[in-house]
Order: structure tokens, then sequence, then C-alpha cells
């Protein structure tokens, strides 16, 4: 069973807490992790690219010359993709790119980054996220006394409007709860920062 040193807010350990083996400690799946991450992707996409096919650009009515004797390849158009300004073959018009993906797949997926950031080292347990002033640089110092990465992705129990206002403003940091922390997420953070509830709340919820 993985354990990790349970922090203060200024960086200095107070305790130590066993986590659960079967959300932290779970096999890696690398394939799980690629199928959820690209259903994340795919998902994200608003799909409203779009371009002109031949019968909806305007103009090309009539033939440009006549079918023979002119010694040139014979045309029905202007607006013939060949041509400048023609339409486009097989243009992109809007669409849905979201499709679903199991939940026990994004289950294995969730275990795996979590299995993965502990392995590494890059989980960092809070015991509680309770600044002085909820303010951008309190929320910063806090960080640093911590030692987060260049990215942190910073989850507690539940949505907190004063830890994100707190750290919203804050470059490449993203604050979430438990209910909606996800697999890309976590995998983009160089370090995953979770307050002492959150690790239980996670535990009973995914485990």
């Amino acid at each position: 069973m993985p354990t990790v040193d349970v922090l203060n807010i200024n960086g200095e350990k107070v305790s130590e807490m066993e986590l659960s083996e079967n959300l932290f400690g779970a096999e890696i799946n690398e394939h799980v992790v690629y199928q959820v991450v690209k259903n994340h992707l795919a998902n994200k996409r608003v799909g409203t690219q779009s371009a002109k096919t031949r019968a909806e650009v305007r103009g090309g009515g009539a033939k440009p010359w006549r079918q023979k004797g002119t010694g040139r390849a014979r045309q029905g158009s202007i607006r013939s993709p060949q041509w400048k300004g023609g339409g486009v073959v097989f243009a992109p018009k809007p669409r849905d790119y979201s499709y679903t993906v199991p939940k026990k797949i994004r289950r294995l997926a969730l275990k795996s980054v979590l299995t993965d950031k502990v392995n590494e080292g890059n989980l960092v347990v809070v015991d509680d996220i309770n600044l002085t002033e909820w303010k951008t640089r309190e929320f910063a110092k806090m960080l640093s006394a911590l030692k987060v990465g260049k990215k942190a992705l910073v989850v507690t129990k539940d949505n907190s409007p004063e830890v994100v206002r707190s750290g919203r403003n804050i470059k490449n940091v993203k604050i979430a709860f438990v209910g909606t922390m996800n697999v890309y997420d976590i995998l983009n953070a160089n370090t995953l920062v979770l307050t002492k509830d959150a690790v239980a709340k996670a535990e009973e919820v995914y485990a």
C-alpha cells in the first residue's frame, strides 16, 4: 500500500497517509489512457469547420469556352475544383466529433494516471488549503512552499469558490474538485496536488 507525506500549506510535513492500493497502486495500462485522452480531445472539438463545394460556390453557370476546337482542355465551369476560386473537393462540413468510452475504461485510465503520479513522486497531499487571505499572491506562495512544478493540477474535495478565485489567474495552474478531475488534466500536469479530504473522497468514489 503506497504511503505519502501530508504537508501543510507551508510545505512542512505534518503526518503520513496510506493510499488505497486499488486507486493509487493499480497496474498501469497505457492503451486505455491513450483511448481516454483521445476521447477527451475529440469531445472538446467544436466541429465548426466548413468549406464550400462546387455546388455552393457563387458563379460558374456558363461554360467558359466551347467543348472542341480551342486546343484547350474541356471545361464545364470556372467553379470546378481545379480552378482558382472553385469549390473544394470533399469539403469539410460541420460535424460532431464526440463519442463515448465505457465507464470501466475511464475508471481504469484514471487509476493508471494516479498510480503513475505516485510512482514518479509527482503527487502532493496537503492537509488543508486554509489561506490567511484568499488572494492569488497567497496561493502562489503556497505552491512555491509545496515545490510544485511548472504545471499543476490542484484538486479539492468539493467545488471551492475561494480556492478557484485565488488560483485561477496563475499561469499553468488548474483548479478542479474530485467530481471534475479527468485523465487528460492529470496527465498534462507535472504535479498533482490533492487535499487530504479530496484523497478520501476519491478513494470512496473511484476505488
